[in-house]
């Protein structure tokens, strides 16, 4: 766990592409849905189709495959927000209240499990772990992009403001998870306008 992870050399063989592509689709949806620690390699390997030496081979720890899965989610996260920033470029209000409001969807859909950033650095508290170090990563850059957005909007202290909008949006993510999203979107966009005014 102290190693970094490397990446593989060499380019992967034929086979190996549709096989980590399985073995990551399947990890991400079980860990997601159940829990990194309640998965184990094996029901990775079981539900994938794959061997565990294949497993192993392109995955050379259960660590290896977290950290993959936690890319993966940074991944997939940022290429929304870039994609609400591109639909809104000429409007940062506009695009403060997409991205709100696309939260607030996202924590409503039905297989909402929590934001998987947040469930790893519970479910791994050692600073050092791979998968943690990605959802830390993330919750940065999540709090430098809104300093950006909330500059542009022209916000007094951005920094300061941004602090604040991402603890009220990690707690939204959190409270959603209990309570669900009645009202999130209206609550998310209310504590924005009030930290702006």
């Amino acid at each position: 766990m102290d190693e970094p992870i490397r990446a593989k050399r060499g380019a992967p063989r034929k086979d190996a592409v549709g096989a980590r592509e399985r073995i990551l689709a399947t990890a991400s949806e079980l860990f997601y849905r159940e829990g990194v620690r309640a998965i184990g390699v094996d029901t990775v390997v079981a539900r994938s189709g794959v061997s565990k030496t294949t497993l192993y081979r392109l995955f050379e720890s259960k660590d290896e495959l977290i950290a993959a899965f936690a890319a993966e989610q940074d991944q997939l996260f940022w290429a929304w927000w870039d994609r609400v920033e591109v639909q809104h470029a000429d409007d940062p209000r506009a695009m403060l209240d997409a991205l709100l409001t696309g939260i607030a969807k996202r924590i409503g859909h039905p297989a909402y499990r929590g934001c998987p950033f947040l469930n790893l650095m519970t479910e791994f508290p050692d600073p050092r772990h791979p998968g943690r170090t990605i959802a830390c990563d993330n919750k940065v850059e999540l709090e430098r992009r809104l300093a950006v957005l909330l500059g542009k909007i022209g916000a007094h202290d951005a920094n300061a403001v941004a602090s604040q909008l991402a603890l009220i949006i990690n707690g939204a993510y959190v409270v959603g998870a209990l309570a669900g999203s009645v009202g999130l979107r209206e609550h998310l966009t209310a504590a924005a306008a009030k930290l702006l005014a």
